[in-house]
């Protein structure tokens, strides 16, 4: 049987990470913008507030907690995958690495990064279910993706007619 580490303790786990994480986090937001001024006694002040409100309540600490999971494993799987095209390319990638790409693959990326991140969010709330039985499994989704898929091929056919001129 695996022996708990004090890194894995409940007190550990569901108070102190995420209040440290709340606190570092509106403590640099509040430093940043001086939106209370140059005080940093003010602003560690209501930065510990807000962290101590933050573990108070469970709903959002299970948010947060979850969105860091999922920010840990996409940096693992950014990570790779940077590591596998640093393989395949053979060389040391310098600068801006999308900068000589076109405006379609950038606004590929982005929207793939944004779904990403909006797929996490609805995980981490723990509504993705009720989203994707609001979308997928109605009386009306069968048709509706149908048409919509199909609408789609034509769109793509005739961007890609237009385009070729």
């Amino acid at each position: 049987m695996a022996q708990e580490t004090i890194l894995q303790h409940w007190i550990v786990t569901k108070f102190a990470l995420p209040f440290l994480l709340m606190f570092v986090i509106i403590f640099a937001v509040l430093e940043k913008t001086k939106l209370l001024g140059d005080n940093k006694q003010v602003n560690a002040i209501v930065a510990f507030v807000i962290g101590l409100i933050f573990v108070g309540v469970a709903y959002p600490k299970d948010v947060v907690s979850n969105m860091v999971l999922f920010l840990t494993v996409a940096i693992v799987v950014l990570f790779v995958a940077l590591l596998l095209w640093g393989f395949i390319a053979g060389q040391e990638m310098k600068g801006n690495i999308l900068k000589d790409a076109p405006a379609g693959l950038k606004w590929v990326i982005g929207i793939a990064v944004v779904l990403a991140v909006v797929i996490g969010l609805l995980w981490a709330s723990g509504i993705e279910n009720t989203v994707f039985d609001l979308f997928f499994r109605q009386t009306w989704s069968e048709m509706f993706w149908t048409n919509f898929a199909f609408v789609v091929v034509i769109i793509a056919a005739l961007a890609l007619i237009i385009g070729k001129k």
